[in-house]
């Protein structure tokens, strides 16, 4: 039997972050006696999917993270990497930032194929964002084929000439769809678990950074708890002026509580937020968690209030779970495949989009799964598709 081709994707680490998850459902539906991947990673811990790479049959490579001032070092270090294996079809860079520097090294030492896969819409802010533009502008000159998760993304990464001339190919996110459909045992579960049986649950899955916006989805979600704690005065307020103390609360009651899924270098200052608030004791900080499939189920109103995103793949699956959501107007427009969504801009006052979810907390839950499927979600089609284009090298 031959030996399967060898496919190399370039990452920042293997956590459990939006790129990384992605690549991963793509791996686990791959026909890995003719497909097999390899990372390259900027970092020496070890990552959260470390151990099932291994038990796939992939391998991790490392090269120190790159700084400015390590410029010839970086280049050095993936200069001998390259030229200690030449034996992948293919490179796939994940890290933008840098894929200027590694994907021609890459082409220069015999790999026959180089992909850029811009995966964001958007930099960090101050002297960290300039530079990865700076570190980006003749990035769609230096790789064979430009991926793009979506239009902004590819404008944001290669520039808007490069996507109006038809230079980058929309790759919708693969996913795992059927993994988030309506489950009520789960649901129960979780809440069970979690204390918040009777709660109604606000969710959000992302990584503690910038991009992400949490000061503004707290915020929302502070507006959220002291719209409950009015709705409880006006109550008591009723009560008392009620003649007949037989009647029962007239003024419905949420309950609200805030799940946040995710880890990063933003978590305490959002800690921090929650308790300035005052809602600390409701926000449920989880971390990571591997089966977060199950935590959509948990959950009644999903909110994404990104300051920018390439193609969050939380919002399809929140949609395949069936859940409402309400999202930020500069995340791009590819994602919204059902009537469950909606957009608003985050640079209103948090009051208005706490207005908004109480308007619509109350809906009918099911599953979309089939909807984000034909969108083109579907990781299975993706999977098949891919290993055409590794084998051939040519996109179809």
């Amino acid at each position: 039997m031959a030996k399967p081709i060898r496919i190399l994707h370039v990452l920042g680490n293997t956590q459990l972050g939006g790129a990384e998850s992605r690549i991963m459902d793509l791996y686990r539906h791959m026909d890995r006696d003719r497909i097999q991947f390899d990372f390259l990673v900027h970092t020496g811990e070890e990552g959260h999917f470390d151990k099932e790479i291994y038990e796939l049959g992939g391998r991790i490579f490392r090269v120190p993270r790159f700084q400015l001032y390590n410029w010839f070092s970086y280049r050095k270090a993936v200069k001998n990497f390259f030229g200690e294996h030449r034996e992948f079809h293919a490179v796939q860079g994940h890290i933008t930032s840098t894929a200027a520097i590694y994907l021609p090294i890459a082409k220069k030492a015999g790999i026959p194929v180089t992909i850029a896969h811009a995966r964001s819409a958007g930099v960090d802010k101050g002297l960290k964002g300039k530079a990865t533009r700076w570190m980006r502008r003749n990035l769609s000159k230096k790789a064979d084929y430009l991926f793009t998760c979506s239009r902004l993304a590819g404008i944001s990464v290669f520039g808007e000439k490069a996507v109006r001339g038809g230079k980058t190919i929309f790759i919708p996110n693969a996913i795992d769809c059927q993994a988030f459909a309506c489950d009520e045992k789960k649901r129960k579960e979780i809440r069970e678990e979690l204390g918040i049986a009777e709660k109604y649950v606000i969710g959000h899955v992302g990584s503690f950074r910038y991009a992400k916006n949490h000061e503004y989805l707290l915020r929302i979600f502070a507006e959220l708890v002291k719209s409950e704690k009015l709705k409880e005065d006006l109550n008591v307020d009723l009560i008392d002026n009620l003649t007949d103390n037989r009647i029962e609360n007239p003024v419905d009651k949420k309950n609200f509580v805030l799940l946040l899924l995710g880890e990063g270098s933003g978590m305490n200052e959002a800690k921090a937020l929650a308790k300035e608030l005052g809602i600390d004791e409701r926000v449920y900080f989880l971390g990571n968690r591997s089966n977060v499939y199950d935590y959509y189920q948990a959950m009644d109103y999903f909110v994404y209030p990104s300051r920018f995103e390439g193609l969050p793949g939380t919002m399809v699956e929140a949609q395949a779970s069936g859940l409402r959501c309400v999202m930020s107007d500069s995340i791009c427009e590819e994602v919204v495949v059902t009537d469950l969504v909606h957009t608003m801009d985050i640079s209103i006052d948090a009051a208005i989009w706490a207005d908004y979810i109480l308007n619509t907390a109350d809906y009918e839950r099911k599953s979309h799964v089939g909807e984000m499927q034909r969108a083109g979600f579907d990781v299975n089609g993706q999977a098949e598709r891919m290993m055409e284009f590794y084998e051939t090298g040519e996109w179809k």
